[in-house]
């Protein structure tokens, strides 16, 4: 497809002059008449933030994003770029994206007004009309408006011509979308700065006011905690943000296993991977756990990245034993599940101390309880009676993250009410399924005071009570 190169043959072609914020609205429009969805990788999200998402496109609102770490919000910002249109036309050589049109910088003005319908026109895509920003409190002014360049000065330009500014992060995403990360953290210098030109769409350079009618759509995102406090934003920067939408955790268990299966890194396998059921909601088991808990501060939050790097986690740890055992399928098991105390750490903050032993405890404490509660659901540990009497009777057994599959099999039949127990997880199909099985009947039965637990190294022996 040719595109109009000039402003004369873009007038010819019949194209259409929209803001940024008409353009969003009738690609949503056209979105939601389709029955496309809006945020199709956001899970949990359809009937609770699209909406509000939605509701504040179609009014033309800035916007900002609550909540706490790993829920998405940059990813929802960054996807609002798809809803633009896949081009648009700008004065060739503007620094902020002018629009042939109605130009708003003076050198495109100026342009437009010598060469009239021969003014050169690029085409600029979508992704380069997004702009991003995390908060820090060093950024300033001159990051996100601008500053005067010496250089333009030293060339012989006067202070009160315009053409001496160099254009800011905010400007030069004229006509797009533009995101501050952590809005709180900015200094109430750069806030003033912000909301005035969200609202008057003019700023000040060093005492040079320049009025730029920007259009642009000013997206942030905010840990509530932070957002609400008094002092960490202005009152005025608020108030110009006309929609506050709320983002939430997964709100059940399937919800976190869908996203984790959604998310995780997929790799070449050296064998088939197979990942038990009970597994998978071990571990979105133990981040929901680590959301209530009041050992665990709540203020930032237990990012839902936890429960992904700890599934990525416990597939690495079976691969492993794959590998230096050569078994043919790698299957996690319950002796895998301690790895997971590094790819927890750094996503969960003990809310009292912060010393590593407070954070071992926690972690074991609240990793018992998820074993324990998807345990229950899967299992009655009453209806276990045959394999608890014949540990009673003088058996034990071995497990351990580096024992060979096929070592627990050899015991499967021996011992009584096992094997039912076994095939009623639906994880018989091989040696490694087998193996992971009897090592979580085994931990469910310890945890409810019906076996004995004994650790020594990577070796744990289960014995009667």
């Amino acid at each position: 497809m040719s595109y109009p190169r000039t402003l004369g043959e873009l007038k010819e072609s019949g194209y259409r002059q929209r803001s940024v914020r008409q353009e969003l609205r009738e690609n949503l429009i056209a979105r939601l008449r389709r029955g496309d969805p809006l945020f199709p990788e956001m899970v949990g999200y359809a009937d609770s933030v699209v909406p509000a998402v939605e509701h504040a496109l179609l009014a033309g609102h800035d916007m900002v994003f609550l909540g706490e770490r790993g829920q998405g919000k940059t990813r929802m910002i960054r996807a609002l770029v798809e809803l633009l249109d896949a081009e648009i036309p700008v004065v060739e050589g503007s620094e902020v994206n002018d629009d042939p049109f109605a130009p708003v910088s003076l050198p495109a003005r100026e342009r437009v007004a010598e060469l009239g319908d021969r003014t050169p026109v690029a085409w600029l895509p979508r992704e380069q009309r997004y702009g991003e920003k995390l908060a820090t409190p060093d950024v300033t002014i001159a990051d996100l408006l601008g500053e005067i360049d010496p250089i333009r000065v030293a060339e012989g330009r006067y202070l009160a011509d315009e053409s001496v500014i160099h254009y800011g992060l905010v400007p030069r995403t004229n006509r797009g979308i533009f995101c501050i990360n952590e809005l709180p953290d900015l200094s109430e210098k750069v806030q003033v700065g912000l909301f005035n030109v969200m609202e008057e769409r003019d700023f000040q350079v060093k005492g040079f006011k320049v009025r730029l009618p920007l259009d642009i759509l000013i997206v942030a995102s905010a840990n509530p905690e932070d957002y609400t406090r008094r002092g960490r934003i202005i009152t005025p920067l608020k108030d110009r943000y006309q929609a506050q939408i709320r983002t939430h955790y997964p709100e059940t268990r399937p919800l976190e296993i869908e996203v984790m299966e959604q998310e995780r890194r997929e790799h070449a396998g050296v064998c088939p991977i197979f990942v038990p059921d009970y597994l998978r909601e071990i571990i979105a088991e133990l981040t929901l756990l680590a959301r209530r808990s009041p050992d665990i501060s709540q203020v930032s939050g237990v990012s839902v990245r936890a429960s992904i790097a700890n599934y990525e986690t416990l597939i690495a740890a079976a691969e492993r034993r794959a590998l230096r055992l050569d078994e043919a399928e790698a299957v996690p098991r319950v002796s895998d599940l301690e790895s997971l105390v590094a790819s927890t750490g750094g996503k969960i903050e003990p809310e009292y101390g912060g010393t590593d032993q407070d954070y071992a405890g926690i972690f074991d404490k609240l990793l018992r309880q998820a074993v324990k509660t998807v345990f229950d659901e899967r299992l009655d540990a009453e209806g276990l009676d045959d394999v608890v009497a014949a540990f009673e009777d003088g058996w034990k057994v071995e497990v351990g993250s580096l024992l060979p599959a096929s070592d627990y099999v050899e015991g499967l039949d021996r011992i009584p009410g096992l094997k039912p127990a076994v095939v009623s997880l639906e994880a018989a199909g091989s040696a490694g399924q087998t193996a992971a099985a009897i090592e979580f009947v085994l931990e469910g039965l310890h945890l409810s005071n019906r076996l004995n637990k004994d650790v020594q190294g990577q070796s744990i022996r289960y014995g009667g009570a």
